[in-house]
């Protein structure tokens, strides 16, 4: 993971977030490959920080990307650091804002960038020019979990102890569409693997409510991907890192339930639309 830009500066800055006590917020979009990276980011740190939230934009209210109401409500509730997921790369604007209210921005993030890069203490996206790392096509939550892969590295544990957030990378490879080669591939394998063995509750109650045996990166993509959309086109994309984050099966299964309610409103109002 260290073969990407700034990701030395990205781990120092959430270590010094973890030892002296700031909030941290968990910033991403309500698709899918945005509600996995939050997803990801915010279990793996709150396994080693109390003091974690998430942030998902209103659709229709903020729309895409990174807003000037998520830094505010940073701001009002005395968070320090945002790290941005699977979107940044071009609010140059809004992150020199979220700095002059004394709030540090990392973003991890894959689409292309612009001219300017935001002032962030660290912009980990593959696609900059100056950026050396070796596979350029990571999704969102791809570079999130190469960041969760630099920080488990500096507690000295390797990569099989992630091993469990790989339902979510590969939920998002196959979501976001980007190329099943490369280290995509060897993501998209193993986590396959945690889908069909041992998936996170979330998950598994999506899962059943489907009857099938094995699954595989097209079920994933017509059937895991529209009902975590679904949250963020119907209602709000915290229902979606809601039920990805829940470790209480009851609790997950009542989430599965509205989930797939409101995936069949979408239909509906496909159908409706046409």
């Amino acid at each position: 993971p260290f073969l990407m830009k700034d990701m030395d500066k990205a781990v120092a800055r959430i270590e010094k977030a973890i030892t002296s006590k700031e909030n941290i917020l968990v910033y991403g979009d309500y698709d899918v490959d945005g509600t996995t990276s939050v997803a990801l980011m915010a279990s793996y740190l709150k396994t080693r920080h109390e003091l974690v939230l998430t942030y998902i934009p209103n659709r229709y209210d903020e729309g895409y990307g990174i807003s000037y109401k998520g830094i505010n409500f940073a701001l009002e509730n005395d968070f320090t650091l945002i790290i941005a997921l699977d979107c940044g790369i071009k609010a140059v604007e809004k992150v020199a804002y979220a700095k002059e209210l004394g709030i540090d921005f990392i973003i991890c993030d894959h689409h292309r960038p612009g001219a300017d890069i935001p002032d962030a203490v660290a912009v980990l996206d593959p696609k900059q020019d100056d950026c050396n790392y070796p596979y350029k096509e990571l999704c969102g939550c791809g570079v999130g979990f190469k960041l969760i892969q630099a920080l488990n590295s500096k507690e000295g544990k390797g990569v099989e102890d992630l091993v469990e957030y790989l339902d979510l990378v590969a939920t998002a490879i196959g979501a976001d569409i980007v190329p099943i080669t490369g280290e995509n591939r060897a993501l998209a394998y193993f986590g396959l693997q945690v889908i069909n063995q041992d998936p996170r509750i979330g998950i598994k109650t999506i899962l059943q409510q489907v009857k099938k045996d094995t699954f595989t990166i097209t079920d994933v993509v017509f059937i895991i991907a529209p009902r975590i959309n679904a949250a963020g086109r119907m209602k709000h994309g915290n229902h979606a890192v809601a039920l990805l984050t829940e470790t209480d099966f009851n609790l997950a299964a009542e989430y599965a339930t509205e989930i797939e309610q409101f995936n069949l409103d979408r239909r509906e109002a496909d159908k409706r639309i046409t």
